[in-house]
């Protein structure tokens, strides 16, 4: 064992556990010696070849000095730098795990893309309540457009399409992600003063409300639909056995009779199935109605 890798290994252990607060992690992961690139390509290929846990776990600890260096590049986010340590760390293990020291890149090379990958997913899922960025090209605005912007305010045209043109997507969609940035948050239900009515009239509750499922509108829906119902089958019983049975199969049956077909069966014209088809659905309107 190389004098690098004792001093990795005392480091680790000298890490206190639990860590009291952010400082003082940071401070502690520090301290953790670099590893050269002859104990990283060593470790990795004893983790690759004999599933070595605790060799994977001295190239993760190596490594979190640089997490911490990549996840304070994104706190103008608002969120916890401890949080984004934490989602980063995430991303640094995955990349242990699919790292391959005969590619000939060091470990942190590799490791950037997925710690930074785990990172964009925890910001765009903590953000903002709602998503502001679904698509490829959306997340690609969402974390370039600010940079990209050269002023405070809203883009003109030219800086829209200059803006387009270096991210390589629609303007449209530079436009689009610009109002969801801009956009504030709204409290859905906040808590105001009961008696400041003002102020509970404009709160996203008073108007947002969802009365497609309300218990009594659908008690009431399918009542009706029961009485409608049961004034079909009145009025259908108050036809003659032909009318009732034209009006079944060319209405009600899941398989339409034609009017030829009605007719071929009966013995008469289409135009005879047709009138009595005419004068069988007065009868039953009529029937309803009463």
């Amino acid at each position: 064992m190389t004098t690098n890798t004792t001093a990795l290994i005392a480091a680790t252990e000298s890490i206190p556990a639990p860590v009291s607060d952010l400082n003082g992690y940071i401070q502690a992961v520090n301290r953790i010696p670099v590893l050269s690139q002859e104990e990283e390509t060593a470790l990795a290929r004893k983790y690759r070849t004999e599933n070595d846990l605790a060799a994977a776990q001295q190239l993760v600890l190596s490594h979190l000095r640089f997490v911490v260096h990549i996840a304070r590049g994104y706190m103008g986010y608002g969120l916890p730098l401890a949080d984004l340590i934490q989602e980063g760390n995430v991303g640094l293990m995955k990349a242990v795990k699919r790292f391959d020291p005969d590619v000939g890149v060091r470990l942190v090379s590799f490791a950037v893309h997925w710690i930074r990958a785990e990172i964009h997913e925890f910001i765009l899922r903590n953000w903002r309540i709602v998503k502001v960025a679904t698509t490829k090209a959306q997340r690609k605005l969402f974390f370039n457009l600010r940079g990209a912007k050269k002023r405070l305010g809203w883009l003109n045209n030219a800086e829209v399409e200059a803006v387009a043109a270096d991210l390589g997507v629609q303007p449209e969609t530079v436009r689009e992600m610009e109002s969801r940035l801009s956009g504030q948050d709204v409290t859905f239900d906040p808590l105001v003063d009961e008696s400041d009515e003002d102020a509970r009239a404009l709160a996203p509750v008073a108007y947002l409300q969802d009365t497609s499922h309300d218990p009594a509108r659908e008690v009431e829906a399918e009542d009706e639909q029961e009485q409608g119902l049961n004034a079909l089958h009145r009025a259908l019983e108050r036809l003659d056995d032909r009318s009732r049975d034209i009006i079944q199969r060319r209405w009600l049956a899941e398989k339409k009779a034609t009017l030829q077909e009605l007719a071929d069966e009966y013995g008469v014209s289409a135009e005879r199935i047709r009138q009595i088809e005419k004068n069988a659905m007065k009868k039953m309107k009529l029937a309803m109605a009463a």
